[in-house]
């Protein structure tokens, strides 16, 4: 499995050796060494989440607060999404930058998303199936969602100029100047 670190260092793209033949295909999804190996982190993923998207579903920039901030290892298993981890750490070097990258059926990438960091993605084809691997479990009242179209991120979501269809929850996300980090953060 070969390890990319994107512009924002903290972010990889891990892209697999995948064999193949008439019969199909096989490739390692995980590999606790070799993860630790290119990120230098002992992780420890205790959920693993499925969603499915029709095309033109943005979901995002989701997050949650500290003491249960998530680290995201997510991949396409269908179809082809437009990835994006946005780096909240308000000490960070890189604070307030995006980094995207298409995840799909076909190139099998998975994106590494460190706790600290914003996700979201668009769906860019009919349907796309979504796999997240988690470092924290779910949790409601620490979760937090940042506007898709803040204009301080200034993201390029490849939308081709339809509208992204959005839930409920993602059109009142909060813009980034309102940021919140951990529970004792008296912003946003």
């Amino acid at each position: 499995m070969q390890a990319t670190p994107l512009a924002i260092p903290d972010v990889f793209v891990f892209t697999p050796r995948i064999f193949g033949d008439e019969r199909g295909f096989f490739f390692e999804s995980y590999n606790e060494h070799s993860f630790q190996e290119a990120t230098g982190l002992e992780t420890r993923f205790v959920q693993d989440n499925h969603s499915r998207s029709a095309r033109g579903v943005l979901r995002g920039l989701h997050y949650q607060i500290e003491p249960h901030a998530q680290g995201k290892l997510v991949r396409a298993s269908l179809g082809a999404v437009f990835d994006v981890a946005v780096d909240i750490r308000p000490h960070s070097p890189t604070f307030g930058q995006w980094v995207g990258e298409t995840l799909s059926a076909d190139n099998k990438k998975q994106m590494w998303i460190p706790p600290g960091f914003a996700h979201g993605f668009l769906t860019l084809t009919e349907h796309a199936e979504f796999l997240y691997k988690t470092t924290d479990f779910y949790s409601p009242e620490h979760e937090r969602c940042i506007a898709w179209d803040d204009p301080k991120l200034a993201i390029a979501w490849p939308l081709d100029g339809i509208d992204p269809i959005l839930s409920s929850k993602d059109r009142q996300g909060a813009a980034f100047a309102m940021l919140r980090t951990s529970a004792s953060d008296q912003s946003a």
